[in-house]
């Protein structure tokens, strides 16, 4: 069967699958989204359709997917994922499920691999030390392309439709080195200093966490949220656990009283024996969903007053759960 167009994440991960599903589909149309934009059905989405490390959407042509809550809302619809062609499977990314399962049917470059298990490190955030972190690999330095401002949504599109277009031809690390991502990496380490200080002036640990496991990063205060790495925070505070950034969600570029929640685990929280699983605190909020050591979650509040309320609330809920896996 012939395909139309690869709906993906738009992330590394998502890039990564979408690479490797064009290059054993022979797919050129590349369209890209979050998971709002699939539960909510903005995109027209057909049975001649990829789609990667995204929810299931209504109908598609392949589904390929490694979230948890996803698999958990199947289940809730009564949707064996056995009978979606594709592959579902809980994996560290979505890029691993792409690559087994077409490495069953065709064989890939062996560049590829490499691809792939740089894939799982930054999007499992699987990484045994901060200087592993810190280290910039060909992947981190990709992924660090998409963590900088871009002039439109139109300007991101076509830097992720580059970078499909270059990983499903060439070896990773030649894509890392090529002008278009060294210019945007450039930028990143320009802007990386700024993160760190508005990372200072707005983190704060919660008056119940006298450990100081959770770091919040409370941006509330802004007119615009601003592009952030929240894991920066480590850099600041090494020995917390957990990082938790809270902003105001815009609406046609207007900043609403709505709250966003954005929430991962450390470097240290990662290693330790017993995992939280912050996936599982969003969804027992009923607020959102994610991975185990990643999720966010979405509040709506009517005035300001509540938001503030809510806020509040919300981050002392987290807390409470957190403290209690």
């Amino acid at each position: 069967m012939s395909y139309e167009k690869i709906v993906t994440h738009n992330d590394f991960d998502g890039i990564l699958s979408a690479a490797l599903c064009a290059r054993a589909l022979g797919v050129g149309k590349i369209l890209f989204a979050g998971p709002l934009t699939i539960l909510r059905s903005q995109i027209t989405i057909t049975e001649k359709d990829v789609v990667c490390d995204l929810p299931y959407p209504l109908q598609c042509g392949l589904w390929f997917d490694h979230h948890e809550g996803n698999l958990q809302e199947l289940e809730y619809r009564r949707i064996d994922p056995g009978s979606i062609p594709g592959r579902f499977d809980l994996k560290l990314s979505c890029s691993r499920v792409v690559f087994e399962y077409f490495s069953e049917r065709m064989e890939f470059p062996p560049h590829v691999a490499q691809a792939v298990d740089e894939a799982d490190i930054i999007d499992g955030f699987t990484y045994s030390f901060i200087e592993d972190w810190r280290r910039e690999t060909p992947g981190k330095i990709i992924d660090l392309t998409l963590k900088v401002h871009f002039p439109s949504a139109e300007d991101q599109a076509s830097h992720m439709r580059n970078l499909v277009r270059e990983l499903r031809d060439r070896p990773i690390g030649e894509v890392s080195q090529l002008d278009f991502v060294q210019r945007r990496l450039k930028q990143y380490r320009e802007e990386e200093g700024r993160m760190l200080k508005i990372i200072r002036d707005s983190s704060y640990f919660i008056e119940q966490d006298e450990k100081r496991e959770v770091v919040v990063i409370d941006l509330t205060s802004y007119q615009r949220r601003p592009l952030l790495i929240k894991n920066l925070a480590l850099l600041v505070y090494p020995d917390a656990n957990g990082v938790l950034e809270v902003y105001n969600l815009t609406e046609q570029r207007v900043k609403s009283n709505h709250l966003g929640f954005s929430m991962s685990l450390s470097i240290g929280g990662n290693r330790q024996d017993k995992k939280k699983n912050i996936s599982e605190i969003m969804r027992t909020l009923n607020i959102g969903d994610g991975h185990p050591g990643a999720a966010a979650g979405q509040v709506r509040c009517k005035s300001k007053q509540e938001m503030l309320k809510k806020k509040k609330e919300v981050v002392n809920q987290i807390y409470k759960l957190w403290s209690a896996q």
